[in-house]
Formats: C-alpha cells, structure tokens, sequence
C-alpha cells in the first residue's frame, strides 16, 4: 500500500478529531453560530456526533459523546491502517 495513502487516511481521522474538539472547546464560549467557519465545523462534525449522542445520555450538562466519537475514530482509524497495510 502507498505510504502517501495511508497518510492522507491519518490526516483525514486527525483532521476530525480536531474538528470535534474545536467543536468542544466552541461550546464552552459564546460565538455566532452564522460565521461561517463555526458553520462549517458543526456541519462536518455533526454526523459524526449525532449517532453517539442518541445512544450516550447526557449527565447534567456535559456531553460525552464527543470523547466517545473521538475514541471510535481512532478505533476505526487503527482498524483501517492494519487493514489496509496488509494489503
């Protein structure tokens, strides 16, 4: 497998995880949720989020789903790397 490949597939689970935890770090601040930047995060982390937040309840005001999400991206990362070095 080329290595270029493999790291465009680690940047990309990176790149979301830092997604997320932007996405986090947003909602501890108050922001314009029309900026544009802000829009864009939220878009591209919600689907990732969403799933998790219908299965994890939240406990008082904390979300956990975002902790949970960022474990199974690199769950998921560390599975598709193994598989595709193999190859």
């Amino acid at each position: 497998m080329s290595i270029q490949i493999l790291q465009i597939i680690r940047a990309a689970f990176e790149v979301m995880t830092w997604l997320i935890i932007g996405r986090v770090l947003l909602s501890w601040f108050k922001h314009n949720p029309h900026n544009p930047l802000i829009k864009f995060v939220y878009e591209i982390t919600e689907p990732i989020l969403a799933p998790f937040r219908r299965i994890i309840p939240m406990v008082g005001a904390i979300d956990f789903s975002p902790i949970v999400a960022i474990i199974a991206l690199r769950l998921l990362e560390t599975l598709i790397l193994g598989i595709l070095i193999k190859l």
